[in-house]
């Protein structure tokens, strides 16, 4: 056995089944040794494609996401999916073939590891056959620890030399046992006697809780408390079905829901970074609330806003040792829940607010397309969502069932990666149907994976906001007297590239349209995914955009 074989064959012992990737020479054969020891390989069209694949499919998944480029070009290509990975702390690992040392004149040579690093991802490399395999498994446990991308440097002469262990023996050797940081009694039961008082608590999860699998340990903190519930997008359907859960607290948050987290006293942020998207630049809470933060990360703790008392440890730790503290204290604190809250909470969601609905006889209003989906779609579904003017529709509008039911690649704010996403998510969680909520940029961004879509046959509704133009850049430069035209296209006839990849396409401009559509698509089970032009009003402008901006 080779190298290439025996990292292929240590990374599947070490419970890998699904790849990402897109092939060359250089990653061939450790690539097809992954698939020979019992992983499935998805191939993108692009390795940025891939990459974003693997992340989306880590995160719904909960494992680490594996993917495999050819060195050079292949791993430029993948950069930028890669920066999105390694801001977002998903854990990783990219197999990257590389040049041999003795190639120093190899087009293909460049300081990969010096690319890799500038975007926050970590290094590893086979430094020899004898250590190649140690290697592999120390990347892949760095991706677990860490919770951060590691690139894992393939020099292609160590990849074909022979591999003098036993890859299957060293990666069924048992790691070291790592258990969750408890916090400090003190910090503790300061946020407890502070929580105790409070007349307004609010608890705002983020990506942290989701991970640490604290969503129901949340609500009954928040029962004792009698606290509302709100999350960070990236926890967005951590609360789903509590009648006191206000949504995604930031820009996207309803009028009732900023006006609420404006009035808490005490704030409580679990996993959640509490950065300018989800306190609107610190503005949407209160300057005399008391606010805690509990992060695994001491870096984390006041890194965007300020904080009065930090509890640094595991999130399920921290939780449970609060909820233990505040028994101790009192039992049934009823806070501001009360059936007025409630009610103010269910009529001033987004579904309930009213708008002026702007659709004509040939576009429809966003907001409109976004409500008539909802009312479509079953529940048991996953939404993705790409980057753009469009995306906060999809947020507010379309409901999913729990953390794992919504797919927000934002670390990096680039616009593309959402067709790709939605493919991660939809390869593991193939008993739901993913939603892709696109801009009509972003789809042309990502062409090349409507093939990946049709051709891996996954069930997939793809919806793409068409307003013939970047919209956030419409928006925010036209009304400041800047000209707009080289940020507007012509329409695209989005429904017919589909078809051309092997999709269904419909093009949608009225309510009828797109229930007709979603409705022959949905009973009609088994076939092709289905890709929805939705001819947008192109004069709708989100309500979070300012807020986008203010950030640049």
């Amino acid at each position: 056995m080779n190298v290439a074989e025996a990292v292929g064959q240590a990374l599947a012992t070490l419970g890998v089944r699904q790849v990402f990737g897109l092939l060359g020479s250089g990653n061939f054969a450790v690539t097809n040794a992954l698939v020979e020891f019992g992983a499935r390989f998805a191939a993108a069209r692009h390795e940025g494609g891939a990459i974003t694949m693997a992340d989306a499919y880590a995160r719904v998944s909960g494992g680490v996401g594996i993917c495999t480029v050819h060195q050079g070009p292949g791993l430029t290509n993948a950069m930028t999916g890669l920066t999105e990975a390694a801001k977002s702390r998903t854990p990783l690992v990219l197999l990257a073939a590389d040049t041999a040392a003795s190639a120093i004149r190899s087009n293909f040579k460049i300081e990969q590891e010096a690319l890799v690093r500038a975007v926050g991802a970590g290094t590893e490399r086979l430094h020899s056959p004898a250590t190649a395999v140690a290697d592999t498994i120390r990347a892949y446990r760095r991706a677990q620890l860490e919770r951060r991308p590691i690139v894992l440097m393939l020099p292609l002469d160590v990849q074909a030399a022979p591999c003098p262990v036993d890859a299957r023996e060293l990666a069924l050797q048992p790691a070291p046992v790592l258990l969750p940081a408890r916090p400090a009694e003190a910090a503790v039961a300061q946020a407890a006697d502070l929580l105790a008082r409070a007349r307004r608590p609010l608890i705002i999860a983020g990506r942290g809780a989701v991970l640490a699998n604290v969503g129901e340990a949340l609500q009954q903190l928040g029962a004792l408390l009698g606290a509302l519930l709100a999350t960070s997008a990236n926890g967005q359907g951590l609360f789903s079905g509590s009648p006191w859960s206000l949504g995604i607290s930031g820009g996207f948050a309803s009028p009732v829901a900023a006006e609420l987290i404006a009035e808490a006293d005490v704030v409580l942020a679990v996993g959640a970074a509490l950065n300018m998207w989800t306190t609107r630049h610190g503005r949407l809470v209160s300057p005399g609330a008391t606010i805690i933060q509990v992060d695994h990360e001491v870096d984390a703790i006041g890194a965007h806003h300020r904080v009065d008392v930090a509890v640094v440890g595991d999130a399920a730790e921290a939780v449970r040792a609060l909820i233990v503290e505040l028994e101790q204290r009192s039992r049934g604190r009823s806070g501001w829940r009360s059936l007025g809250v409630a009610a103010r909470i269910q009529e001033g969601d987004w579904r309930t607010a009213p708008y002026e609905d702007a659709s004509t006889a040939t576009q429809i209003d966003p907001r409109t397309l976004s409500i008539v989906l909802d009312d479509l779609l079953p529940d048991a579904r996953t939404v993705a969502v790409d980057s753009g003017h469009f995306m906060g529709y999809p947020a507010m509008y379309l409901r999913v069932p729990d953390a794992q039911g919504f797919m927000f690649t934002q670390g990096f704010q680039a616009v593309g990666l959402g067709l790709a996403s939605a493919i991660g998510v939809a390869v593991a969680r193939p008993d739901r149907i993913t939603v892709a909520a696109l801009g009509d940029g972003g789809l042309m961004l990502a062409l090349p994976e409507l093939d990946t879509v049709a051709r891996l046959g996954l069930r997939m509704l793809l919806v793409v906001y068409n307003d013939a133009a970047y919209g956030a850049e419409v928006h925010h430069f036209g009304p400041q007297g800047h000209p707009v035209d080289l940020v507007q296209f012509p329409d695209v006839d989005c429904a017919a590239l589909g078809r051309a990849a092997g999709l269904d396409g419909a093009t949608v401009r009225t309510p009828a349209d797109v229930q007709a559509a979603v409705r022959r698509w949905l009973d009609r089970e088994g076939k092709p995914a289905l890709l929805l032009d939705a001819k947008v009003v192109p004069t709708v402008v989100a309500e979070w955009l300012e807020e986008a901006f203010r950030g640049h």
